[in-house]
This record gives C-alpha cells, structure tokens and sequence, in this order.
C-alpha cells in the first residue's frame, strides 16, 4: 500500500502506514554524487548522502529496527544523552496539530552509563557514523559527557543539545549569545572530534546565535529545534500536554526553518544541517539551496519510517534532470529577488 508523503495531519491521509511487517532494508546506489561530510579538528564524518534522523525522532536506532534498516541513513543521532537518567515529563507527551505535533518528552533518557553500556554498541552495528547528542543542566555537565564519550571508539561526534524548549536549562544556553559561545567553547576543549551545535528557533536573531556558536568552536550547525507552542482543551481550561508549553514540530514550521536556514547560512562560514518539517524529497533540496548541506528528518518518520529508501533514488532523479552531478553543488545556491527600486 503507498503512503502518501505530502499530508498536513493525519486526517488528511488517505493511508496510513503499517506497523507490521518486514523490515526496509538497502540503500540506493546512486549515478549522482550524494555524499558530503562534517568537518571537525581531527577529520571529518564522511556521509554517503545528505539525509540524517533528528534527536530525539528516532529513539537510538533499535526502536525502529522493525520498519527500516537505520543503517540507510547517512548517520544515526540518537536521543539526547545527559549524565544522569532521566524519567521525562508527565503524560500526556504529544499531542497533534494543524500540520504539526507538539512534544513535551522532557529529554527522557537512560544516562551516560546505561548508553555507553547498552545502546551505544547497538548503534555502532548499523555501520554508519553515529553522532551523540548530549545535553546538561549546567556546562560542568556538557563538559563531562564530552570528556567521558570522546574516548568511545564508536562516537563519530557530537551534537550539542543547547536548545530544548521543554527543560529550562535547553533555553537558558540557546537564547543567550555568550552562554552558547562558552559552551561550545568548554565542550571544544574536550574532543577534536566533529561538533555540532543545535540551534534554537525561539530568538529574535539566529545569525547572532549561529555566529556565537561558531566562535565557541562549532563545525557545523543544526537548526531549527521545535517551536515554543501549546495546545489547550477550553472546555477544561487545561493543557492537551502534561505540561503547558511544548514543542512544535512538523510540515508548520518549514518555512520558518526554511529562513532561519538561510539567515544563519549567511552569518556564518561553517556548514549547516537544516531541520524542519522535511516530509518530501524535495524539501531536502529546499534546504540545501537555502544553505544547509546536510539535513535531518524527525516528525515525519513516526507516520512513515522507510521514508529514506524511496527518497534517495527520488533525489538522485531530480538532481539528474537538472544536469546537477553533485549534491553538494546545489547548497547555497538560493538567489534572492532583486530589491524593490522606489
């Protein structure tokens, strides 16, 4: 049966996707160049094609084992990592929107120990280069994880979690400037590896973020995290949330993402994953014009996980009509109108 990639809600589907069955498995080979990298001090992460899972989207791999090989993305992020267990936020945790979802999970996760014991070496099996995404209430926190994973054989990188709308800490980094350049600063002390730092959407200007982080040390950028939202029942003056903010995601804050993409692509040097309501392939190349040159996928796996084994061979097809031979020769080439003569 097809699943239908372009829906707004799940009302408006006219499928919805199995949830037996065998796993997806393979990737496409490619006439077109789709591989590209994340740079970092002592190399870079070498990626076959563009396409990663967002943190926090797709647990750590072995929860969607069942319906794709998570092998056939570029790489594996998993969920946020911080230095003690977490048990999350009160349900309810999700609730749907018009083209969207609001989160509050509340960066529920097992902790350092338990992930480097259990899960880290699951991850490593999908032969793709894996990416940790750490987060901490404090920078002593960050520093720590940095310092115990970066002697991890199978830690390819890491993605800073600075801006998590649903714990108080995720936006007291990422909305000031200085705090963020000292995190990145202290967490670049302890690891020549890659460094990720993942932006949020809820500031007046991304390009004085992007241009922060990037003088912490960053090599790359990954934005936008979800948007500060609510949803509330007025029949019982309560949150449809255990809490009563959380965090929009989905096809709703693509155009958001769209230009905050470009916004911090022209603030800063160093590459950028962009992330946001990607539900199609062609929103994968929307990003790349706009200045990201890798992206990640996060609410539109949970309706349709093997999503990725279609889209490769739909990019490739399009990028070959255009005569393009390299994804990487389309990132950055958005031209804007010219401006308004008086």
């Amino acid at each position: 049966m097809p699943v239908r990639t372009d829906c707004t809600s799940v009302a408006d589907c006219d499928s919805k996707l199995p949830l037996q069955g065998d796993a997806v498995t393979g990737a496409v080979e490619s006439r077109v160049d789709l591989s590209t990298e994340i740079p970092g001090p002592a190399g870079p992460i070498r990626l076959a094609h563009p396409i990663l899972p967002a943190s926090g989207t797709f647990g750590y791999g072995e929860e969607f084992e069942p319906f794709v090989d998570p092998g056939v993305f570029a790489g594996i992020i998993g969920k946020s990592i911080s230095r003690e267990r977490r048990v999350g936020n009160p349900p309810p945790r999700t609730a749907e929107t018009p083209a969207g979802m609001l989160n509050s999970i509340g960066l529920q996760n097992p902790g350092l120990a338990a992930f480097v014991e259990s899960y880290l070496p699951r991850m490593a099996q999908y032969g793709v280069p894996v990416i940790v995404n750490i987060v901490g209430r404090t920078l002593e926190d960050y520093v720590e994880l940095a310092r115990a994973l970066d002697v991890e054989p199978a830690v390819a990188g890491f993605e800073l979690n600075v801006s998590c709308p649903n714990v108080k800490e995720g936006l007291q980094f990422g909305r000031d400037p200085g705090a963020t350049r000292d995190l990145v600063a202290a967490v670049r002390a302890q690891t020549r590896l890659p460094l990720i730092a993942k932006l949020t959407p809820n500031v007046t200007d991304i390009g004085e973020q992007a241009i922060a982080a990037a003088e912490g040390g960053a090599d790359c950028l990954s934005l936008v995290n979800t948007v500060m939202g609510m949803s509330v029942d007025w029949r019982t003056r309560r949150s449809r949330l255990g809490t009563a903010t959380g965090g929009l995601s989905g096809p709703a804050i693509r155009p958001l993402a769209l230009r905050m993409v470009w916004e911090a692509s022209r603030a800063v040097s160093i590459p950028i994953c962009g992330i946001g309501g990607i539900t199609r392939p062609e929103h994968v190349l929307e990003f790349m014009v706009v200045g990201a040159s890798t992206v990640q996928v996060g609410t539109h796996l949970f309706r349709d996980p093997a999503c990725l084994t279609r889209w490769l061979g739909e990019i490739e097809a399009m990028l070959t009509e255009e005569g393009v031979q390299s994804i990487r020769d389309i990132v950055g080439t958005f031209v804007p109108p010219a401006p308004r003569v008086p």
